[in-house]
């Protein structure tokens, strides 16, 4: 069990598992078609940091990416950009293509794109590569802190 999903266990948060053969740099389009599910309602766990390397939380639409501009003045930041491989795994405890904003090993503040929250249920990943957890969007707030924001690009 990953620390992502000890977390929503413990929060009492219902959760599916669903595996898939990871690839390398496969993005989100590898999972959406091994579940057959669309890529949109797959959510990317981005890690960022500021102007002062402080890191925070995005999570996108897996057909989305973020505008770091956008980003940048919606959370009050100079600038934002994302964090190197292993300075991302060092602040969330989890490999690149494995994190999950869920149990992550320093407590960060969490961006969600606002279009997610309209979705039923998100594919988000689980903690490792190949694994992503199926929650309702609903009971999102009972295991994260979120500011939603409008910073998605086709």
């Amino acid at each position: 069990m990953t620390p992502a999903q000890a977390l929503l266990k413990q929060r009492g948060i219902a959760f599916s598992e669903h595996t898939y053969k990871y690839v390398e740099r496969g993005g989100t389009a590898v999972p959406a078609q091994a579940l057959g599910v669309p890529e949109h309602a797959i959510v990317k766990t981005l890690v960022m940091e500021d102007e002062d390397r402080k890191p925070l939380i995005v999570l996108m639409h897996g057909d989305r990416t973020v505008s770091t501009k956008n980003l940048a003045r919606q959370a009050g930041r100079k600038s934002v950009e994302p964090c190197a491989p292993e300075v991302a795994q060092r602040h969330t405890g989890y490999p690149v293509g494995g994190t999950s904003p869920f149990g992550t090993r320093k407590e960060m503040p969490v961006f969600i794109e606002r279009s997610i929250l309209a979705l039923p249920e998100i594919y988000i990943n689980g903690g490792r590569r190949g694994l992503l957890v199926c929650v309702r969007t609903a009971d999102l707030a009972g295991a994260l802190r979120f500011s939603p924001v409008d910073v998605a690009l086709p």
